[in-house]
C-alpha cells in the first residue's frame, strides 16, 4: 500500500482553499447579483472622488479635467458661512442623536410594557408612519400650520386677541421646529428597531427579578437596559459617522428655501446645493461631500476606539 507523500505548507493552502471554495460555492453564486449591484453602485462611483481636485470641464470629462490640488476645498473653508453652516449641521445632529435615543428607548420600553399587544401594534404603527412621508409632505402639512395668512397658529393668535407671526421670517424659532419635526418623523424608526431588541429579551430574568421582589423601575434599570445596550451603542456610532450630513429635506423643503432663515437653517448639504445652482462648480460639490465623508470615517473609528476603551465587547469592530 502506497502512502501518499506529505503536502507543502503551499499546496497544504491550496488544497484548504479549493475545498472551502467548492463548499461555499453555491453560497457565492447567490452573493453575486448583490455584489455586482455593489460593485457597479458603491465601488464604481468612488472614480468621482478625483473631481474634488479637479476643474471639471464637461467636454474634457472626470480624467481629462486640469488638476486643482486644494483649491475646491477652499471655497468651502474660506467662505465667511464656513463656520455658520458647520455649527448648525453639528449641533443639529448631535441634538437629534441626543433626542432620538432618549425618546426612541423610552417609547420601545413603554410600548413593552402594554399589556394588551395589540394595543402596542396600533400605537406602534402610529408612531411609525411618519417615516414614511416624504418631506415635501411634510412641508407642506408645516405650512398649512405656519402661514401667514391662512394658517392654523395664526388663526388661534386672532382668535385669542394677539397678532399674527410671520412665521418663515422668525429664525429664533425655528430651531424648536426644525426639531420637533425632525424627531416627530423619526423617532417611531429607531422605537421599532428597539423593540425588536426587547422581544428578544428572555422573561426568565423578568420572572426571577419580580421573585426576588423587584420593582418595575428595577427591572427596567438592571435587565432592560443592559440588554438594550449594545444596540444603543451601535445606533449611536453609526449616527456619530454622519454627523456632518444633515437631512436635506428637512432644512430645504421644510422651511420653503426662505432667505430670512438662513442663519439657523443652513447646512453643508444645503449650502453646497444652492452654491453649485449657483455656480455650476461642480468640484467645490465633491470636496464638500468627501470633506464629509472623511470625517464622518474618523469619527465612526474615533467612537468605536472609545467604546472598545469602556467596554470592549459592545465595540463594531
Amino acid at each position: 500500500m502506497k502512502r501518499s507523500a506529505p503536502c507543502t505548507d503551499t499546496v497544504c493552502r491550496k488544497q484548504g482553499f479549493l475545498k472551502t471554495f467548492r463548499k461555499n460555492l453555491p453560497l457565492t453564486i447567490m452573493a453575486l447579483p448583490a455584489l455586482v449591484v455593489m460593485f457597479l453602485f458603491r465601488y464604481l462611483p468612488m472614480s468621482g472622488l478625483l473631481l474634488a481636485f479637479k476643474r471639471f470641464s464637461v467636454p474634457k470629462g472626470i480624467f481629462g479635467s486640469d488638476w486643482v490640488a486644494l483649491q475646491n476645498f477652499e471655497f468651502l473653508f474660506k467662505t465667511s458661512d464656513a463656520w455658520v453652516i458647520t455649527r448648525n449641521t453639528i449641533l443639529y445632529n448631535a441634538l437629534f442623536i441626543l433626542l432620538d435615543l432618549v425618546l426612541a428607548v423610552s417609547m420601545a420600553i413603554g410600548l413593552s410594557e402594554l399589556l394588551r399587544k395589540r394595543r402596542a401594534k396600533v400605537y406602534q404603527t402610529i408612531f411609525m408612519a411618519p417615516y414614511f412621508l416624504s418631506w415635501v409632505v411634510v412641508s407642506f402639512m408645516a405650512f398649512s400650520l405656519f402661514s401667514v395668512d391662512d394658517g392654523l397658529f395664526n388663526h388661534l393668535l386672532a382668535y385669542f386677541g394677539f397678532a399674527g407671526v410671520n412665521w418663515y421670517s422668525e429664525p429664533g424659532k425655528w430651531p424648536l421646529i426644525l426639531t420637533f419635526f425632525q424627531i416627530w418623523k423619526t423617532v417611531g424608526y429607531s422605537t421599532v428597531m428597539y423593540i425588536s431588541t426587547l422581544t428578544g429579551i428572555s422573561n426568565d430574568y423578568y420572572e426571577a427579578a419580580i421573585i426576588d421582589g423587584a420593582t418595575k423601575w428595577q427591572q427596567i434599570r438592571r435587565i432592560t437596559l443592559p440588554c438594550l445596550k449594545p444596540m444603543m451603542i451601535v445606533l449611536t456610532i453609526l449616527a456619530i459617522g454622519r454627523i456632518f450630513y444633515a437631512d436635506f429635506g428637512l432644512f430645504f423643503q421644510l422651511p420653503r428655501n426662505s432667505g430670512p432663515l438662513y442663519p439657523v437653517t443652513q447646512v453643508i448639504d444645503t449650502y453646497v446645493y444652492r452654491a453649485l445652482k449657483e455656480t455650476g462648480n461642480v468640484g467645490m460639490a465633491a470636496a464638500a461631500s468627501l470633506y464629509q465623508s472623511v470625517v464622518g470615517f474618523v469619527l465612526v473609528v474615533g467612537a468605536n476606539l472609545a467604546v472598545r476603551r469602556i467596554e470592549p465587547d459592545s465595540a463594531l469592530f
